[in-house]
């Protein structure tokens, strides 16, 4: 093994000096009083690496609205700021080349394909399946647009596969995923390989966590304070927006069943509006919702739909449901997909009723946190609704606290703690061997090869038609015939 493969050529928390490794995790998402999904991630994993890196956090510039409020640079929960613009290099250079270690989102490495430059050990976070996601966000667009616009998609995917050091995900799907990825891209490298014949020194899984602080109730959020919703009602919980993978439909009409037997059962969907504003020309599945809640005659009545609840009230509303949605079609999405809001669910020890297919539904059987229902099925969801409504407080206490112990950010976050304390490069980007895929460039060269063969022949034949052209060959052909003549003393036809 080459030895440059062999050491980092960065410096680590263990260097004889002593430094933190300098770690800049770039966030492309809000932060602050309104977080989404990838927001609250990098929230938590910033939480989690600070003890052990010498940390930046970089938050995207957006107009962010008045209702939103951004933490400018400075300090968040002790945690430096730094801010940048969307395909700015200018604005993020700085503080990329103070780093040691970058963490980044996947489709940043399309907006700074400059980080693959630097010294730094780049790590790609692809614990969100961009590409089973835009299928289905783009599948109604005109045949030649979606054609257009899913070249141009891999196109950008493509710099993820090949400027990682260490790529992280959320469960072992994706991780072989990740693999498969990496694999056609000519990342599965023999040095790697012989670091560690696992690949864990490749592709690790960081999934999302639990804050291992309780949830607090500080104020009322629903009950009693939304018109519709009385204090004793049974709240069911849809946390997060309403994706095209999603199936909001499904659990419509299963309130319109359960409203047939029971009157204080309400339907809560409080983020029909994603709080990034880059998100917001997103397709989603909210006119497909207001419309079945409008055809059964339950909107506003039995179902509710609010804009966004910001971070700080969402513990609130939690404590105060009773029981939790997250309902899916059979994707491709959903084969990849790690339900981020399932983790509040088991923050606040709310039991859920899922859909199966996807890595989550698979910890609600593991743990025995609710009821695991198949794809569209009304009856299915209304019936586990009715029986978790059912059950004694506390039932399910104890699986609760065995997951709470087990599901922490700090557990989440081990295999990324542990590369930033000691980073390195991987031994094919160290090598210079990353500019494709290998295979890809030996069959261009022989490609190039025969290109240039055909390329001297068709030289040749257009030298002899020229000749053909310009009567040569028709001279020589008489001239041919004339001594063939004298040769033998005349026409013998």
């Amino acid at each position: 093994m080459d030895e440059r493969s062999r050491s980092p050529r960065v410096p680590s928390a263990s260097d004889p000096g002593g430094r933190l490794t300098r770690t800049l995790l770039i966030s492309h998402d809000v932060i602050g009083a309104s977080m989404a999904g990838p927001g609250i991630r990098y929230y938590h994993l910033a939480r989690e690496l600070a003890p052990f890196v010498d940390l930046r956090l970089a938050l995207l510039t957006v107009d962010a609205g008045p209702e939103q409020t951004l933490p400018a640079p400075g300090q968040l929960d002790g945690i430096e700021l730094t801010t940048y613009r969307k395909r700015d290099w200018d604005s993020i250079s700085p503080a990329a080349r103070w780093a040691d270690v970058i963490i980044l989102p996947t489709d940043i490495a399309t907006e700074f394909p400059q980080l693959a430059d630097l010294d730094a050990a780049l790590v790609i976070d692809g614990y969100d399946p961009l590409l089973a996601e835009w299928l289905a966000l783009f599948s109604d667009l005109p045949p030649a647009q979606r054609e257009h616009a899913w070249f141009q998609r891999m196109r950008e995917l493509h710099a993820q596969y090949l400027m990682g050091d260490f790529y992280i995900c959320a469960s072992e799907r994706q991780r072989l995923w990740w693999l498969g990825q990496l694999e056609a891209a000519g990342r599965l490298h023999p040095e790697t390989f012989q670091a560690d014949p696992s690949l864990h020194n490749l592709v690790d899984i960081a999934p999302y966590g639990l804050r291992e602080d309780p949830p607090v109730h500080a104020h009322p959020v629903a009950r009693g304070v939304w018109p519709g919703i009385d204090p004793d009602d049974k709240l069911i919980l849809w946390g997060g927006g309403l994706w095209p993978w999603l199936d909001p439909v499904t659990a419509i009409r299963a309130a319109a069943r359960i409203r047939e037997r029971r009157q204080d059962v309400k339907l809560l969907f409080p983020g029909t509006r994603h709080p990034n504003p880059i998100m917001q020309g997103m397709p989603t599945q909210n006119e497909a919702a207001f419309a079945a809640a409008e055809e059964l005659g339950l909107r506003d009545s039995c179902v509710f739909f609010g804009d966004w609840v910001p971070y700080n009230r969402w513990p609130s509303l939690l404590l105060e449901c009773d029981v939790a949605l997250s309902l899916h079609y059979d994707t491709v999405e959903t084969q990849l997909a790690f339900r981020s809001r399932l983790f509040d669910y088991i923050w606040a020890s709310l039991p859920a009723v899922v859909t199966k297919g996807d890595a989550t539904s698979d910890l609600v059987t593991r743990y025995e946190l609710g009821h695991v229902v198949d794809y569209e099925d009304v009856g299915g969801v209304a019936d586990a609704i009715l029986a978790l409504l059912d059950e004694p407080a506390g039932a399910r206490r104890a699986n609760f606290q065995t997951a709470q112990v087990q599901l922490t950010w700090r557990s989440a976050a081990e295999p990324l703690i542990r590369f930033c304390q000691h980073p390195r490069r991987a031994p094919d980007r160290v090598a210079g061997t990353t500019d494709g895929v290998p295979y890809y460039h030996a069959q261009l060269q022989e490609n190039r090869r025969q290109l240039e063969e055909a390329q001297t022949r068709v030289a040749e034949l257009e030298a002899l038609v020229r000749g053909y052209e310009s009567g040569k060959v028709m001279r020589a052909m008489q001239g041919f015939d004339r001594w063939r003549v004298r040769l033998t003393g005349g026409d013998h036809g």
